[in-house]
């Protein structure tokens, strides 16, 4: 197993190391975050290849990182030029295991003795005197030369790697695929593969041989004797056509699965999502010890989706998990304990979550527990009336909605406040949980939760027991009555304000929301709150 890796300049990662679950890593983040950088880097370590091409022949100047860039040119003209810019990516291996042995070494940048394989992107030595005299050029452009860099693959024992070290087979899939007129990608024709034994494969190849010379010598025979008829006017020597019998037109280039008779291609993106998981899920653990999966949930229906991830809980085994997702379906399922939370190429530690709250959440899978992880600032609210009275605050406040001003106001919508804080709190969130008191002192509902709370970061908002247990009365006894009437359209005179309210609590705050123009107070644990965030 992959117990830490280390990315250095390479892509968002200035300097990134992660200590992985054995198991599952589950890895959110916002868009731009490093989520698929991070797959990327843990295949090119594993197989030296991205995209099925060998890492030299894709390098080029977008694989560093932005600001190690821009801070190298502006070095050049300061008079103290630092180093080109470099990428690194090792993995560090588990020690336990026999097999993994003669991967053994010191030769990473900790010095560890364990088994491990590293890639290294440096300028290469023997284009010195070329890279210096491009760097010499005050017209060139701020852009790393990376025809003269060279990728050096090897193992902690300093031994170069020609080829993918059998024990560290990995499952690439990325679910974000869309259907190609290429018929399947390179990874997925890689799975594929496994299913072939090697005596079968050499009998497939000597059968398309033999077909595409069928082909050459007696379907294409009466088109090249027409083509020889008038071959003095077209070439001094013969010409014709004949199918390609060179290794670019090998069989494994010409195959397609299909589904259900189907081309695979040519099946529903979801389909070909689902299947893609499972062949990755269903590899042997001697043919692949880590899969690295992008998104499952993509062109999934709920139902499939629900499907898919308990195929991937039961299928996964021994094997090592990385996998990117948007969903907070999968997260909750898969486990909030297995989250890797990636920031603009940073991990966001996340403290221990207690055992009983990943299970809390895991019952609730429809929940959208993202929104928790990813807020910058969150405003945890009991129900829809108090979400739209908090917004409206906050936009006569600020004169915009919260979510401009990157606060999030999340309707627990029955879920637990203490889950919901201890969450906030292993994240170090700036978190405001507002709260009715229903008829109990403020200081009974914070004492369950005091430990998860913290000066100026996580808050509790409870109103006061004398002015109502509840918003209605509350937002009520700091407006005047007849305005509130009026406002609300309130035409049952026998009924008092307050009661109308609570038997329409939604419709009274939808109504206030859809009136910014008519001013209103609010209760004070509601302006403290607004005030908190802010």
């Amino acid at each position: 197993m992959i117990t830490r890796i280390v990315v250095r300049g390479y892509r968002l990662f200035m300097d990134f190391e992660l200590e992985p679950n054995a198991g599952t890593n589950i890895v959110v983040g916002d868009n731009e975050s490093g989520k698929s950088s991070l797959l990327e880097a843990i295949s090119l370590a594993l197989t030296g290849r991205i995209n099925g091409r060998w890492a030299q022949d894709e390098l080029n100047p977008y694989w560093f990182n932005v600001a190690a860039v821009e801070t190298y040119f502006a070095s050049l003209d300061s008079g103290s030029p630092l180093p080109p810019p470099e990428i690194l990516i090792e993995l560090y291996l588990t020690n336990n295991d026999d097999s993994l042995q003669y991967l053994l070494g010191v030769h990473n940048s900790r010095q560890d003795k364990v088994p491990g394989v590293k890639m290294h992107v440096a300028p290469n030595p023997d284009y010195a005197e070329e890279f210096a005299d491009y760097m010499a050029d005050a017209g060139r452009p701020a852009i790393l030369p990376t025809e003269w860099y060279s990728v050096d693959w090897r193992q902690f024992s300093d031994e170069r790697l020609t080829r993918r070290p059998k024990e560290l087979g990995v499952s690439v899939i990325d679910s974000r695929t869309v259907r190609s007129t290429a018929g399947i990608d390179y990874h997925t024709r890689e799975m594929l593969k496994d299913f072939i034994e090697p005596k079968e494969s050499a009998a497939v190849a000597v059968a398309h041989r033999k077909a595409r010379h069928i082909i050459s010598t007696e379907t294409l025979k009466s088109v090249n004797e027409r083509i020889a008829e008038k071959g003095d006017a077209l070439h001094d020597k013969p010409i014709g056509l004949h199918m390609d019998q060179s290794a670019s037109a090998s069989w494994e280039q010409s195959i397609v699965p299909q589904v259900a008779d189907v081309p695979f291609a040519m099946a529903g993106q979801g389909q070909q999502a689902a299947i893609k998981v499972a062949l990755a899920m269903n590899r042997s653990a001697d043919t692949t010890a880590y899969a690295l999966i992008e998104e499952p949930e993509n062109h999934l229906s709920h139902t499939r989706l629900t499907k898919l991830v308990d195929r991937i809980e039961e299928l996964a085994g021994d094997r090592q998990v990385f996998l990117t997702t948007h969903s907070s379906f999968v997260l909750n399922r898969l486990g909030l304990d297995k989250l890797v939370l990636l920031h603009r190429g940073t991990r966001v530690h996340l403290g221990a979550l207690p055992a009983d709250t990943v299970r809390y959440f895991k019952r609730l899978s429809g929940y959208d527990t993202l929104r928790l992880v990813l807020a910058e600032r969150v405003v945890m609210v009991e129900g829809p009336s108090d979400e739209m009275v908090f917004e409206r605050a906050f936009r006569d406040k600020h004169g915009k909605v919260p979510m401009a001003l990157g606060v999030d106001v999340i309707s627990m919508a029955g879920v637990s406040l203490k889950r919901g804080m201890q969450l906030c709190s292993a994240l170090k969130r700036h978190a405001a949980a507002i709260r009715d008191n229903d008829g109990k002192e403020p200081e009974h509902w914070r004492m369950p939760i005091g430990e998860l709370l913290e000066n100026g970061k996580r808050e509790i908002f409870i109103g006061e027991v004398a002015d109502g247990p509840t918003l209605e009365p509350q937002f009520a006894k700091v407006n005047n009555d007849d305005d509130l009437r009026q406002l609300f359209d309130i035409t049952d005179g026998d009924k008092a304000t307050v009661d109308w309210m609570k038997a329409h609590k939604t419709d009274w705050a939808l109504t206030l929301d859809e009136h910014p123009e008519v001013t209103v107070s609010y209760p004070g644990y509601i302006s403290d709150a607004v005030d908190f965030v802010s």
